[in-house]
């Protein structure tokens, strides 16, 4: 009866012993102290020579390659790291003890950090098959598609890792920026505001913020923010030309003028933004009457980029006002001394006679004015009609003011245009009283006739 208990208690102690063996061996695979403690005890370099060592022995030494890996990956060396990782997962399906969400995980991180990415999404969507909740798998393919510029997926990605770690700032971030990119502006807005609070020095955000709130509707606060970067030498080119854009759009051109000017004064603008704000600039010189200003940024502009826009035309055109300040009155100038300057040109039709104003009509695109003459000889009812602007006036504008010369009982009718009169219009006037008056033979009137 002692044998069977004696046989018992050594078959136990044995078990035990197995037991201990096993749990050593499962320790030394997955909570590596045994790498861990030969890195302690020979340094990384050390180490290192060891692995490599047992790997010429044997090139599919799992327990050296996966030490291996450990040290690359936690010195961020991606090159090798990527290849140690590699090479795990090709000998996963002879090797159960290998775990391959781990291995393609971390040769997806490698690869996005040597910048391969397509190899990273390829390692990425292996082990989402395998672990699809883990947060570094999530992190990392998103910055992937972010960094192949395919919002969207990486949009779903950070989303994801929202779940999965709400309280990571770092998503939060990106989470922001992907929202941006994808032009979401609305919705990126409180992702970037959470981070501007943690990071108000960060300027690439506070601009792309800035954008958000305008392509949302929230002019007036993204205006401050565009003036108070203004001064930046990263993003303040572009924040006086937003920033000027939208006081044009609010009909502030001095306020505009001002920004464009802080703009041209910045170094090392890109050449794209210098081009936008200097075109912008010269039209608000323009429209504040400075034409000589004006002109003298369209004229760099001609030099440096040829055929931009519309600035060889705009040269063209102001370059003649420039020398007749006439033709400027005539164009650029107030209703007032536009009707004054019209008088002045009617007058020099009739040299010779007494001209008697009746009556004055301003509308948005002319100004009429119907008048009497009179002269030693005879006397005649007029209608002038005065345009500004400088597209084709076609037939149907030349039968609406004979028309009104039928009904006022004109004698005469004068159409008087900065540009020119359609064929059709042309066509229309043969055989009845109306001169038409194009842009060559009004520059010769204003320069024959003197305002002051």
């Amino acid at each position: 009866m002692l044998v069977p208990i004696l046989v018992s208690v050594i078959v136990a102690s044995a078990l035990v012993v197995v037991i201990m063996l096993l749990s050593s061996g499962a320790k030394g695979k997955k909570g590596k102290p045994k790498s861990d403690s030969k890195v302690q005890k020979k340094g990384k370099s050390g180490a290192i020579k060891d692995y490599e060592k047992r790997l010429n022995h044997n090139p599919h030494d799992v327990i050296a390659l996966e030490a291996l890996g450990d040290i690359y990956y936690e010195g961020n060396v991606w090159d090798k790291v990527w290849g140690v990782y590699k090479t795990l997962y090709e000998i996963s399906a002879a090797h159960i003890e290998i775990s391959v969400p781990k291995s393609t995980r971390r040769m997806g991180i490698a690869a996005y950090n040597l910048g391969k990415y397509d190899d990273a999404l390829n390692s990425f969507m292996i082990s989402l098959r395998k672990e699809p909740d883990v947060y570094e798998t999530n992190l990392y393919l998103g910055k992937t598609f972010y960094a192949k510029q395919t919002y969207d997926k990486a949009i779903i990605c950070f989303k994801k890792c929202r779940l999965i770690k709400p309280d990571s700032t770092e998503v939060v971030e990106l989470l922001g920026r992907s929202l941006f990119q994808f032009h979401k502006y609305k919705e990126c807005l409180p992702y970037l505001k959470k981070v501007l609070d943690e990071q108000p020095d960060n300027k690439e955000l506070l601009f792309n913020m800035a954008v958000a709130m305008s392509e949302s509707g929230i002019g007036d606060k993204a205006l401050k923010i565009f003036v108070h970067l203004r001064p930046d030498p990263v993003y303040g080119a572009q924040s006086c030309l937003e920033a000027g854009k939208m006081h044009e759009r609010n009909k502030n051109i001095a306020a505009a003028l001002q920004d464009y000017e802080i703009g041209l004064k910045l170094q090392g603008v890109p050449e794209q933004i210098a081009v936008q704000i200097k075109y912008r600039c010269a039209q608000c010189y323009i429209n504040q009457h400075n034409i000589q200003k004006g002109l003298t940024l369209l004229k760099q502009i001609q030099n440096s980029h040829s055929g931009y826009k519309d600035v060889d035309a705009l040269v063209k055109r102001y370059a003649e006002l420039a020398s007749n300040q006439n033709l400027q009155t005539y164009l650029l100038s107030g209703t007032s001394e536009f009707v004054a300057l019209c008088r002045k040109l009617i007058a020099s039709f009739f040299k010779d006679a007494y001209v008697k104003v009746e009556d004055v009509s301003v509308a948005s695109e002319s100004v009429e004015i119907l008048c009497s003459v009179e002269s030693a000889k005879w006397e005649a009812k007029e209608l002038f009609r005065f345009y500004r602007n400088s597209t084709v006036i076609g037939d149907i504008y030349v039968r609406e003011f004979h028309s009104k010369m039928r009904d006022s009982k004109c004698d005469n009718g004068y159409c008087v245009t900065m540009s020119s009169f359609s064929d059709s219009a042309h066509k229309y006037v043969e055989g009845r009283p109306i001169d038409l008056i194009e842009k060559d033979q009004l520059c010769v009137l204003l320069k024959k006739i003197n305002l002051f």
